[in-house]
């Protein structure tokens, strides 16, 4: 069975439905042909029986008028008692006793081969002195038999001829409607970046399937052309710390100082150490954009928090959490681990003496909100700083701008949200709406 399905899954969809057709016509058509048959054979039955009974009822007649049974007797006329021994003097009905009780309990009967087939019916009479005869006729049914022989072949060999001629006709049929996919499969195969197919005009299937390759393509150009910039974006980004690096060791080998030897080590250490950063995040970018990400489970942002916190340690801004109740969101902890610490990094880099954070239950959602004394970011940038390689200020120093990227990617991979905006005081201010454990 599973062979089969998989020749049948193998072949042109032309061909499958060509053969689904011609079957279904095929067997539809035989099946009229029985019924046709059976209702011809039911008339050629109802015919002869009728004209039988008329024979037969004459015959009572009759033998109820007084008429000696053995003067009724004839090649297709019998009378018989309800056991079927002959009272007309002939020879025994060439009949078995099963098939007489058939005819004293009124049934119809046919007999005999098919060069001899005959049909058999009986009529009961009761006679003067109050006994009860049979009166048993026949007839010849080889010439009906033969006809229906005949219309039984004729009726075949009519529904496999048409059966062909719907499975043809299917053939065709279907080669003009997919005429039109295939053509819209080799102009997609020769369209260039940036082009679309033509939609036709109708609106049918053909025009869905047009505007839906359409939209895949536009995906496809989207994805293509960003892909192209993050690489791009990475190459240069991955270009400073790879050259400084270069340069520092060729310095050495050029001017072996020992005095500088522990100098140029540190600067080597510290941007080999910036660049496995930009490499990992580059790798946690492309698995959130992959899709692969484990499996979600209930995450204590509230403990995730306070870990990040004094990971932080104590240098730069004051670090102040704000965690009234417990909250649980739906990710894994080196998610919420990852989202933490950029959200954190970026507010330190630009805060001036304080840094909140918040972590605020909200229904099915669980709100994390880091603020700064900073700068702020400007109204138009809002948007942009979630964007990859985004700097706004890249003299300032810092990270590569994959920090906040990442973020977005994490969250919005879980279902949530992310936006930045500015505090009271013209700080900025970063929220992720997290989805809750459980959906509360």
């Amino acid at each position: 069975m599973t062979r089969l399905r998989r020749w049948w899954s193998g072949r042109p969809l032309r061909l499958r439905i060509t053969l689904v057709v011609g079957v279904v016509a095929l067997v539809t058509l035989l099946l009229l042909s029985r019924l046709g048959a059976g209702l011809l054979t039911g008339g050629l039955l109802g015919a002869a029986d009728d004209e039988l009974r008329q024979q037969a009822d004459a015959a009572v007649t009759q033998l109820v008028a007084g008429e000696a049974p053995s003067e009724l007797r004839g090649p297709g006329l019998r009378i018989v008692d309800t056991a079927g021994a002959p009272v007309d003097g002939g020879p025994a009905l060439p009949l078995r006793a099963g098939q007489v009780r058939e005819l004293a309990a009124g049934e119809a009967i046919i007999v005999g081969g098919l060069r001899d087939l005959r049909r058999w019916l009986a009529e009961p009479a009761t006679l003067p002195d109050g006994t009860t005869r049979l009166v048993v006729v026949t007839g010849d049914l080889v010439g009906g038999a033969t006809l229906i022989a005949r219309a039984a072949v004729a009726f075949v060999l009519v529904a496999v001829l048409v059966a062909v001629v719907v499975a043809g006709a299917a053939w065709v049929a279907t080669r003009a409607a997919l005429r039109p996919v295939d053509r819209m499969r080799v102009a997609a195969a020769r369209l260039p970046t940036g082009e679309r197919l033509p939609v036709p005009v109708a609106d049918d299937e053909l025009r869905a399937l047009a505007e839906e390759f359409n939209a895949l393509l536009a995906r496809r150009d989207d994805a293509v052309a960003r892909l192209e910039r993050f690489t791009g974006d990475a190459a240069h980004e991955l270009r400073s710390p790879v050259a400084a690096i270069r340069a520092q060791a060729e310095v050495a080998v050029a001017h072996p100082d020992p005095e500088l030897a522990d100098e140029t080590l540190h600067a080597v250490a510290d941007e080999a150490a910036r660049l496995s950063t930009l490499l990992a995040d580059l790798l946690v970018l492309a698995r959130a954009d992959a899709g692969q990400r484990p499996e979600a489970r209930p995450v204590d942002l509230v403990a995730s928090a306070r870990v990040a916190v004094a990971r932080a340690g104590d240098d730069g801004p004051v670090l102040r959490l704000v965690a009234p109740t417990p909250a649980e969101v739906a990710a894994t902890p080196t998610e919420v681990g990852l989202v933490l610490d950029n959200l954190l990094g970026n507010a330190r880099r630009h805060a001036r003496s304080l840094v909140r954070v918040s972590v605020l239950p909200a229904g099915r959602w669980v709100r994390l909100v880091v603020e700064d004394d900073g700068p702020g970011i400007p109204e138009a940038d809002r948007q942009r700083v979630f964007d990859r390689f985004t700097r706004l200020n890249p003299e300032a120093g810092g990270g590569a701008g994959l920090g906040l990227a990442l973020v977005a990617a994490l969250v919005r991979g879980r279902g949530g949200t992310v936006s930045a905006g500015a505090t009271a005081s013209g700080g900025a201010r970063l929220e992720v709406r997290w989805p809750a454990a459980g959906g509360a």
